[in-house]
């Protein structure tokens, strides 16, 4: 395979100071970054680590520098140097063998299998209430990191561990029992997850109702809420769940078959999508042969009371339960033996958990377990912490006041969509189903670019008006520039074929070839440091240089046949990063608006 540019530059630059000075320094030392826009040239050197070499100033390194790579390196045209900054300016003949050669072949932005499994788990959601916003971010981070993963060469398993048992899946169970009036998701005309979670609110009221009864009673609010009698209730349907009793595990399938039927339509909206799921009904006894190992390898110890735990104070964490003293679990007793059964079934290379970053202290310790319990696949384990998602006082309806729920919020996303493209005129030609697609794309790609775009680990605050503008930072801006792209193709009825190069090419040409050059090296840093942001952003920095180049040159009316017929084969290839980068975020880009 042929060097890259920046293989070249390196190279050379360490045969430099050979041959300039006399001295051997690693390519590892040799740093390479874009050329800030205020200045001439494309690649800049950073002479600074050259200075110690030469006992020169970095003026002077770097002009000595600059003449060396302008004589042995052909593709560089001229160079300047600001400060201890090398800019190396590149000719047109470069830029337009890397599109020619590079950027059209088949070959590009395509890694090769790597023969690592990853798994990422994600969405992990609670079978007693529908989807909320808080979902929503995690599932569309969890999808766009395995989609990114894939391309980049990974074998990867998309894996959602659903918390389908517990005391607040026997709650929304007991009220639908005792309110419910045998209502169903046919005869409410609710989507299940949505029946079920009226339920949980139900629960919730009537509860508080007890409580307040109790206090007047002379009860203090502890006892007030231990001795409720709804709150008992629970309490035994959960014991009866455990001892598998066949009418609580009857209502138990019926009512979370009404949830998943309704997560379903949900996870269909949004586009993701699992290959593997894992209950933890299923899951929830497993991890005690795991504390019985620790045991044995002195790795946990014994309380008085036959409780087990761990000590990772010199992990800087505190003292751990791991089972308690009646020999139930905890919730890392389980997550411990799921970790096992996950491995064990997949032998995954790494395995990523996207979780919320309240539960940063809960996978520092899972990890630090798993590792001195010596499973050397804990070394794998990642956990893709994210920040909450906050929405402008007043801005969302929320079902029940509190959170933003899902499905509620892909629909104002969608009307939003509606109201935006109509006002702004953008559905000449086309018919109702179109419409109702083109309204559908630009909604959900408008709510999925505005999460995706932000660093996980950050808080973020969603504006859905502001996530639907057509020339901001938006996933509309970068669907209406693919538009436009395929508009401009269509209208000259583009055919990919060998063209013959133009004698010259201008900066925006250039720049736009740059920044498709890059493409392959933004796949790489996202599935590195499992950030769709860096993908995002790179996708809007595209569309921007496209508009420019689009706006400052003719393509269509350009009189000689080479410019025309070259300046649409980079217009073809700026639409097919700019789909192949969204696509992998989640979001699809229309033919036509």
């Amino acid at each position: 395979m042929a060097k890259s540019i920046q293989e070249l530059l390196i190279e050379k630059t360490v045969q430099a100071v050979s041959a300039l000075y006399g001295a051997e320094i690693a390519a590892s030392q040799l740093a390479l970054q874009e050329t800030r826009k205020e200045f001439e040239g494309q690649i800049t050197l950073v002479v600074f680590p050259v200075t110690r070499f030469s006992k020169k100033s970095p003026e002077v390194t770097g002009n000595e520098i600059g003449n060396y790579l302008n004589e042995n390196i052909q593709e560089i045209a001229d160079f300047n140097v600001i400060k201890g900054f090398l800019n190396l300016s590149f000719s047109d003949t470069y830029w337009i063998e890397l599109l020619n050669q590079t950027i059209l072949s088949e070959s590009f932005a395509k890694y090769p299998k790597n023969g690592k499994k990853l798994m990422v788990e994600y969405s992990s959601p609670n079978t007693n209430k529908p989807l909320h916003l808080g979902h929503i971010r995690n599932n569309l981070l969890g999808y766009s990191v395995a989609e990114i993963l894939k391309a980049y060469g990974y074998d990867v398993v998309k894996a959602n561990l659903v918390n389908d048992r517990g005391i607040h899946i026997c709650k929304s169970m007991l009220a639908w029992q005792k309110f419910g009036n045998g209502e169903t998701p046919e005869s409410s005309g609710l989507k299940g997850d949505h029946l079920v979670g009226k339920y949980y609110v139900v629960f919730d009221k009537e509860y508080k109702k007890e409580i307040d009864q109790l206090k007047q009673e002379g009860q203090s609010e502890d006892d007030a809420k231990k001795n409720a009698p709804l709150m008992k209730e629970a309490q035994v349907m959960l014991q009866k769940w455990e001892a598998n009793d066949e009418e609580v595990i009857n209502l138990w399938k019926t009512m979370n078959g009404w949830v998943y039927a309704g997560f379903d339509k949900t996870y269909k909206q949004l586009g993701v999508d699992f290959d593997k799921f894992y209950y933890e009904s299923e899951t929830y006894l497993l991890g005690k042969d795991i504390i019985q190992e620790g045991l044995e390898k002195g790795v946990f110890f014994k309380k008085e009371d036959n409780s087990v735990w761990i000590d990772l104070t010199d992990e800087g964490l505190d003292q751990k339960l791991v089972l308690r003293g009646d020999g139930t679990s905890v919730y890392i007793t389980q997550d411990l033996g799921t970790a096992q059964l996950k491995y064990d079934e997949f032998k995954m290379d790494e395995s990523i958990y996207v979780v919320g970053n309240e539960q940063d202290y809960h996978f520092k310790v899972l990890f630090a377990i798993l590792k001195k319990l010596g499973k050397e696949w804990a070394n794998g384990m990642y956990h893709l912490s994210y920040g909450m998602v906050d929405l402008p006082s007043g801005k969302m309806k929320s079902r029940e006041g509190t959170v933003v729920d899902a499905d509620d919020l892909m629909s104002e996303m969608i009307e939003t969509a509606k109201e935006r493209t109509e006002e702004l005129g953008k559905t000449e030609g086309f018919n109702e189903e179109e419409k109702t697609a083109l309204y559908q794309t630009i909604g959900m790609g408008a709510l999925k670019y505005f999460l995706l775009k932000v660093d996980p680990k950050k808080r973020l605050l969603f504006d859905p008006n502001e996530s639907v503008d057509f020339q901001g930072h938006t996933g509309p801006f970068i669907q209406y520039t693919h538009a436009r792209i395929k508009s401009v193709l269509r209208k000259a009825e583009y055919q990919a074929a060998e063209v013959k190069a133009p004698a010259s090419i201008s900066s925006y040409e250039r720049d736009l070839i740059q920044a498709l050059s890059n493409y392959p090296a933004i796949i790489e840093a996202s599935a590195n440091e499992f950030s769709p942001a860096q993908l995002a952003n790179y996708a809007y920095d595209l569309a921007k240089l496209y508009n420019k180049f689009y706006h400052e040159e003719t393509i269509l009316k350009a009189e000689d046949e080479n410019v025309k017929g070259f300046r649409l084969q980079l217009s073809a290839s700026a639409a097919r990063v700019i789909a192949e980068s969204m696509n992998l975020l989640g979001i699809q880009v229309p033919e036509r608006m």
